[in-house]
């Protein structure tokens, strides 16, 4: 386990006035952003440049995974009007590529799928313009619940695949490898038109070979966007670092993920799933 933070993880601060506006709004309309619950390291950069991860759902998640920073306990009731406040917030923020993911809600009988698809429709009929990009828990693999979100027309759909399958029992021991590869290969078959992605975080004690085959499991399921970060533990309670990943890895990892045909990677210690999320569509003359 190591403690000491390396050089190339050093976080520069960002102005605060602008976070701050963010931050006033988003309390406004009472969202909750991933960028805070989560304790995201680029959550400074972000918000000081006007852009946010929606969360919705509530803040309190059903699955117990040892690398997230979300709290788990009882969750609360969904929220009719949240769908509405977060395309307030999109067209507030003027925001061109809005990104919205959830907690996992095991609790719910479609896992919040129906929820997730009105949010894409408010923020498509508010802001026509903008592009949306869903981070999706894999919904118990129910394939109903996925088409809801499909049929919504997001142009991204992303689910991450956090971890390389060893260390799932350790990581994610409520969720299955097999089932997060079957969830986008089954976006694909609903809808080949729209865009999957899913990420990866490194330095919890995978090998370099298990992460190249993971990106071979995702590119096998038609995934066209990854993102790999290095993971950082969010308190002694949870997973520790087993290990600080080079930027030299880093890129070596990128370089082997477009030769395998992934149209857009962003790969290096700070890199987050949502993080720069607009520039990959950037890529694909949307």
């Amino acid at each position: 386990m190591h403690s000491r933070k390396p050089e190339w993880l050093r976080i520069r601060v960002q102005s605060g006035h602008q976070r701050n506006q963010v931050k006033k709004l988003l309390n406004s309309l009472s969202l909750h952003t991933v960028c805070e619950e989560a304790n995201c390291p680029n959550l400074m950069e972000c918000f000081s440049k006007g852009t946010a991860t929606f969360m919705i759902l509530g803040n309190i998640c059903t699955r117990n995974c040892t690398f997230c920073n979300v709290r788990k306990g009882h969750v609360q009731p969904v929220d009719p009007q949240e769908p509405m406040r977060i395309a307030q917030a999109v067209s507030a923020l003027q925001i061109k590529h809005a990104v919205i993911t959830s907690v996992t809600r095991d609790d719910l009988p479609d896992g919040g799928a129906s929820h997730f698809a009105e949010v894409v429709e408010q923020v498509k009929k508010l802001c026509p313009e903008v592009t949306v990009e869903v981070l999706i828990p894999d919904f118990q693999g129910n394939l109903e619940a996925l088409e809801k979100v499909v049929k919504a027309g997001p142009e991204v759909v992303s689910h991450n695949i956090e971890t390389v399958p060893r260390l799932y029992p350790y990581v994610r021991p409520q969720a299955s490898y097999h089932r997060s590869l079957n969830l986008l290969k089954n976006v694909k078959k609903i809808d080949h038109g729209i865009f999957t992605k899913s990420g990866l975080m490194v330095g919890l004690g995978e090998k370099f070979e298990e992460v190249v085959a993971v990106m071979k499991d995702l590119r096998n399921c038609g995934c066209d966007f990854l993102t790999i970060g290095q993971y950082l533990a969010p308190s002694p309670f949870h997973h520790p670092v087993v290990e600080y990943i080079h930027p030299n890895i880093f890129e070596e990892y990128k370089h082997i993920a477009l030769e395998m045909g992934f149209l857009f990677v962003a790969a290096g210690p700070l890199v987050r799933s949502s993080y720069h999320a607009e520039k990959a569509l950037e890529l694909t003359d949307i």
